[in-house]
């Protein structure tokens, strides 16, 4: 097995590794067999060629494996970061802080948690490490306003709480 020392790791909650993991496991134990089987029944119905059921079938074990192989791509290049430690004053923002933000032209509150990418849902507060947004607050202490370039444009935020 070869090991690049050119590729970076990526960084990952303890959280967000476990879900990776048990995604893993399930496409592994419950979504391939699952596929394996409907890709047999298919075939019992004869002429594969025209058999649309089969054709189904198989795509969706392509897409099962594809799947299986990005995520452990994922996890074999990922670094596990500790963000549970209670111990730890925060006055800066750093990966996996909890951020709560105000947009200074609209005046909207955000709560935010910074993350690794394959761990963000900006649905749930989870914006990855990356990001526009999380790049301009690294770094910087409660009441800092920074700047950040935005697809709509430049917006000023103001750190109102870390965590």
């Amino acid at each position: 097995m070869e090991f690049n020392v050119n590729v970076r790791s990526t960084p990952i909650t303890p959280d967000g590794y476990q879900k990776l993991k048990t995604l893993l496991k399930h496409l592994k134990v419950i979504e391939l067999p699952r596929a394996i089987k409907a890709i047999a029944i298919a075939r019992e119905h004869g002429d594969l060629s025209e058999n649309a059921e089969y054709n189904a079938a198989k795509e969706s074990y392509e897409l099962i494996e594809k799947r299986i192989k990005d995520i452990q791509m994922k996890l074999s290049n990922v670094r596990i970061i500790n963000t549970n430690q209670s111990n730890i004053t925060i006055n800066k923002v750093i990966f996996g802080s909890k951020v709560k933000i105000i947009c200074l032209e609209n005046k909207k509150e955000e709560d935010i948690c910074i993350v690794g990418e394959y761990e963000s849902d900006w649905k749930k507060g989870k914006i990855s490490i990356s990001s526009p947004i999380a790049k301009g607050l690294m770094g910087k202490s409660i009441k800092d306003e920074i700047k950040i370039m935005i697809p709509k444009g430049i917006k000023t935020y103001k750190i109102l709480y870390i965590s």
